[in-house]
C-alpha cells in the first residue's frame, strides 16, 4: 500500500511538473508576443504599404494601416481640426471620388523607436486634377505608430497642410 502511495504521489506529482512547465512556457510566450518591439524596417515597411495603398485609391487596404483609436490633427493658416479614423477614410474617400490623376508620395525621416512605437516626421505629397486644375497639397507630419498583429500603424498624427 506504502509503495502505490509513493506511486501515486510521485505520478501526481511529475503530471504537476508538467502542467507547471507547460504553464510557464506558455507565459514565456506570451510575455514573448506582448514585449515584440517597433523596428524601422517596420516604419519603413508603413510608409511603402501607405504609398501604394494610397497610389491604388483602396481604402480597405488604407484602413489597415490605421488603428482604431488614431487621432489625427491637422492645421492650416491657423485653423485646426482633428479627424478619427472614419472621418479620416471619409475625407480620403470624397478626395478620390471627386478628383482624377491622383498621385501621393511618403517620406520619413528622423525615426525614434521605444519598444512598440515609434515616433518620426513624415511628409507626404499628394496632388490630382480637379475641375481641370492640378492641386497639390504637401502635408509635414510628426506621427507615432504603434505595433498592430506584427506591423506597424498609425496611431497619432499632428500635421501641418499646405497647398501649392
Amino acid at each position: 500500500m506504502k509503495a502505490l502511495w509513493e506511486k501515486g504521489l510521485l505520478a501526481l506529482l511529475v503530471r504537476s511538473a508538467s502542467v507547471t512547465a507547460v504553464i510557464a512556457v506558455a507565459s514565456t510566450v506570451s510575455i514573448s508576443a506582448q514585449a515584440a518591439t517597433m523596428t524601422e524596417a517596420l516604419v519603413q515597411n508603413y510608409a511603402a504599404a501607405m504609398k501604394s495603398s494610397a497610389n491604388s485609391q483602396s481604402i480597405n487596404q488604407v484602413s489597415r494601416l490605421v488603428s482604431d483609436d488614431a487621432l489625427i490633427s491637422l492645421s492650416r493658416k491657423g485653423k485646426s481640426t482633428s479627424l478619427d479614423k472614419d472621418a479620416y477614410l471619409r475625407l480620403l474617400q470624397d478626395s478620390w471620388s471627386n478628383t482624377s490623376n491622383y498621385r501621393y508620395n511618403i517620406s520619413v525621416d528622423d525615426v525614434v523607436i521605444t519598444g512598440a512605437q515609434a515616433k518620426a516626421n513624415v511628409t507626404t505629397n499628394e496632388s490630382w486634377v480637379k475641375d481641370g486644375q492640378e492641386v497639390s497639397f504637401v502635408t509635414t507630419s510628426r506621427v507615432t505608430l504603434t505595433l498592430s498583429t506584427g506591423n506597424a500603424v498609425l496611431l497619432r498624427a499632428v500635421s501641418q497642410v499646405a497647398i501649392n
